[in-house]
């Protein structure tokens, strides 16, 4: 026979289950724009029922409360984190394209097409006005407009590509920044929740973190209960939270986080011709590492991986992206008797066998099999062939034979780099065409013609390379030296226009132009650059970055629909439903009124049984 109260607890069971539901869903309405909040419910189930050795068996219980869950879809988490990475990614890259693209677009003044056109039609008033001093000044004024055009797009260029360095630190401070978040809050959780309890909002932290990380790099979790060894089968209600990042290395284990840690390069350690000083090369440490630290126990992070997501992918295929044009080849002897150590390396892509594509530091640094070194130089033999010589410093262990050789990696995207080496490209190939019909010519006076093109020595000074530096002797290299930021007209010319070669031979008389006329042909008709003349350059690259910009734009629009489709869906499982709780709360509040008066009517029956009833 169940005990005379029985039904007062039974009452009251009810009582405290609608206390908390009301509870519940006062939490819930006041999160309802707490930017991650997930809903909460309350789980009950019936109290088991009690033998009461009568006719009719067992008596129900009441209820009870077991927890306050959140409602939360792991799938739609997944969902949403996978769009994330690869629309942060596309975000960064049609920023930066779209910042190229302002760079280079021609605005009918100040563009190349238009100081290019500006060129030619002084060349032909040189021709018209008798070639005199001034029209010979004005013509040679242009030329040099074009070389200063060059000069301030690469440098821009080259501004680009710092400030996307530095964002690259600021991407990879914030990642450790977050795991060591997350390791905090899987602390505080395991607390709570080996209790016995759910710590839904510090859940709901971690997922908020969690979708910001996604936003940077690509990401997996995965959650597992903690077994007690001693007592399988006890639920220690404790779980190791794992995150794993750019498809491998793992950021956060429980407790424990990595770093990922910025290092600049130094300033004899360059990988591109055309890179500023102290790039970040991105290392793999400890939570314990600060800096001062010594950085050659860490571990290299894969920046050439595919897999590595968000938008310190498109960060980096902005900074780095050579559109997989980089020094790469098999070491085929080491001369080891040499002081220096000398690596001669062949290679088989056709880019590495035109100076005038390349883009190797004069000075750098160089992976030869697992190792790291440093070169002082580099000669070149025409073919395909290069042969290193390696810094002293540097030289820990003896570079092998018959392995792969590297100068920076392969990134495929068309990013700054690429850019850069486009420029070059076209300088080189145009002061090579324009240099040799200028030094076959001669002047208005019969001197013989000089070079019109050539490049600065260095930034600081007002030196420049002679002809003879450029081709004869040169060693193979071509223009090798010329590129954007020092293309520059010689010096004497700009000096004394009059040394502008303008006869084709000694033959032709002050007031002939053969030479010009065979520059003004190539002009028009030489193919010097992908398949285009001199003055078509810039409608070949800007058909790069425009399409490079056109796909990314569209891959935005289209991720970031599918992010505000994603996150509805999610919102309509895990989020507040203004309308939802409205009815809860009506619900509730019967489910609490009822069960108070089951309780006075019980308090009016053992009223009437104890105080009325005689004995």
């Amino acid at each position: 026979m169940t005990s005379t109260f029985f039904g007062l607890n039974i009452a009251a069971s009810g009582l405290r289950a609608a206390n908390a539901a009301l509870n519940t869903t006062a939490n819930n309405i006041s999160n309802v724009n707490t930017k991650g909040y997930s809903r909460q419910t309350v789980n009950q189930e019936a109290n088991d029922a009690l033998r009461v050795f009568a006719t009719y068996g067992c008596a129900g219980a009441g209820v009870d409360t077991i927890a306050i869950e959140r409602v939360r879809d792991s799938f739609y988490d997944v969902k949403f984190r996978n769009n994330a990475q690869l629309l942060g990614n596309v975000t960064q890259k049609n920023y930066y394209n779209k910042l190229m693209e302002q760079y280079l677009d021609d605005d009918g003044t100040t563009g190349f097409s238009s100081l290019f056109n500006k060129m030619t039609a002084s060349l032909q008033s040189v021709m018209t006005a008798a070639g005199t001093t001034e029209s010979k000044t004005a013509y040679i004024s242009n030329v040099r407009s074009i070389t200063e055009y060059f000069n301030n797009v690469y440098n821009n260029l080259q501004g680009l590509q710092a400030d996307v360095n530095a964002e690259v630190k600021l991407c990879a401070d914030r990642i450790s920044s977050i795991a060591q978040e997350v390791a905090s809050l899987n602390k505080q959780i395991n607390v709570i929740e080996m209790t016995g309890t759910v710590a839904n909002e510090l859940r709901d932290k971690r997922d908020v973190l969690l979708d910001d990380l996604s936003k940077m790099i690509s990401i997996e979790t995965k959650e597992t209960p903690i077994i007690d060894e001693n007592q399988p089968d006890r639920d220690t209600g404790a779980t190791r939270f794992q995150v794993w990042v750019a498809g491998g290395y793992e950021l956060v284990d429980t407790y424990e986080f990595r770093k990922m840690i910025c290092v600049s390069r130094d300033a004899d350690g360059s990988t591109g011709q055309n890179d500023i000083e102290g790039l970040y090369d991105i290392k793999w440490g400890s939570a314990s590492f600060k800096d001062g630290d010594d950085i050659r126990e860490l571990a290299n992070f894969a920046m050439d991986s595919r897999i590595i997501g968000g938008e310190l992918q498109g960060l980096l295929a902005m900074r780095d992206g050579n559109n997989s044009q980089y020094f790469h080849g098999t070491s085929t002897y080491v001369d080891e008797d040499a002081r220096p150590v000398k690596v001669t390396v062949k290679v088989d892509d056709a880019n590495l066998m035109d100076m005038n594509k390349c883009a190797i530091p004069e000075t750098g640094a160089i992976h030869i099999g697992v190792q790291d070194f440093k070169y002082d130089k580099w000669e070149y033999d025409g073919y395909d062939t290069y042969t290193f010589t390696i810094d002293p410093e540097s030289l820990v262990t003896m570079p092998t034979r018959g392995t792969t050789v590297n100068i920076g990696y392969s990134n495929e995207y068309q990013g700054i780099p690429y850019y850069l080496q486009q420029m070059n490209e076209w300088i080189r190939q145009f002061s090579s065409a324009v240099n040799d019909i200028a030094v076959d010519g001669y002047t208005s006076d019969s001197l013989e013609g000089v070079s019109m093109l050539t490049g600065s020595m260095d930034d600081n000074s007002a030196a420049q390379y002679s002809y003879e530096q450029l081709t004869t002797l040169s060693q193979n290299k071509g223009y090798y030296k010329l590129r954007g930021g020092n293309f520059a007209v010689n010096n004497v010319l700009l000096s004394n226009a009059d040394r502008l070669a303008t006869k084709g031979d000694l033959t032709e008389g002050e007031s002939e132009f053969g030479n010009l006329t065979k520059l003004k042909d190539m002009f028009s008709t030489k193919k010097i650059f992908r398949g285009a003349t001199s003055g078509e350059f810039l409608t070949k690259v800007l058909a790069d970055v425009a399409l490079n910009s056109s796909n990314s734009g569209t891959l935005e629009d289209t991720y970031t629909a599918l992010d505000t489709t994603i996150q509805k869906q999610r919102l309509s499982d895990s989020g507040v439903d203004e309308d939802e709780e409205a009815s809860n709360l009506v619900k509730f509040q019967n489910a609490y009124t009822l069960s108070s008066k089951m309780i006075q009517t019980l308090t009016e029956i053992y009223d009437r049984l104890i105080l009325q009833t005689g004995v």
